[in-house]
């Protein structure tokens, strides 16, 4: 398909969405990374010409993600006049629940942790604003290997991208004149203090990941599968104790 057209078809789903939506949202909220997937997604939002409201929420953000977030959010302003962006500093208050929890430390949960705080937060700003909470996630993390975390960035209203594999993803941000910057920067979760991206964390590319998604004799396929299994209770409906009341 051709990035227009994949581009067209997303602005107008989001749309109708609205639309048909029950309680009529007036505005789209997206909090941005600085990162390929937030960037195009808060592009796309702002295409429908709806209210748009993107979020910065640094946590112990280290300075070059959160610049490439603050260049994003400056473009997308200079660029769309239905923009509106807030910096949410959240360092105070990770610093209170990480306090309030110091007998249960684990560097897994608080970097989990930063992702919940920063979907309360944005599901605040939409209840303010009678707003849906716009995802960022792509096919290959949201429906490949869960590579995001269960009611952090994956507790969302709406996933305009989640059928959209990574490097349809780049495509799409080469197109709608998404920074080179945020297109060539190494894809990272932004969740850790020592800055680790997605490649390091995940053991494979997003190329690789993709490959062996589609093809089951692709040498790297055995461990997607394994990195798949690990993260199959994010993916899979909760569940649930039913009862045969015969």
């Amino acid at each position: 398909m051709e990035v227009k057209k994949r581009s067209e078809i997303i602005t107008k789903w989001i749309n109708d969405y609205c639309v048909k939506a029950s309680f009529n949202p007036k505005s789209l909220i997206v909090g941005i990374s600085g990162g390929i997937d937030s960037s195009v997604v808060s592009t796309l939002c702002a295409k429908t010409k709806r209210k748009t409201i993107v979020l910065t929420m640094p946590i112990k953000q280290i300075k070059s993600q959160h610049d490439l977030s603050l260049t994003h959010a400056k473009w997308l302003k200079d660029n769309y006049n239905n923009v509106e962006h807030h910096i949410i500093e959240m360092d105070k208050i990770f610093d209170s629940f990480s306090s309030v929890l110091s007998n249960f430390n684990n560097e897994h949960g608080y970097a989990n942790s930063r992702a919940r705080l920063r979907m309360a937060t944005l599901y605040q700003v939409a209840a303010a604003n009678s707003g849906l909470v716009v995802g960022t996630g792509n096919k290959v993390e949201d429906f490949g290997v869960g590579f995001y975390t269960k009611y952090g960035d994956g507790g969302v209203d709406i996933s305009p991208i989640a059928d959209c594999t990574k490097s349809q993803v780049w495509e799409l941000g080469k197109y709608l004149g998404v920074s080179e910057k945020i297109i060539n920067s190494e894809p990272t979760d932004g969740l850790w203090n020592d800055g680790r991206n997605d490649v390091q964390q995940l053991g494979m590319t997003y190329d690789q990941l993709e490959k062996a998604m589609t093809d089951k004799n692709d040498q790297n396929h055995k461990k997607y599968l394994e990195i798949r299994k690990k993260n199959l209770h994010k993916m899979n409906p909760i569940p649930v104790c039913t009862f045969n009341e015969e």
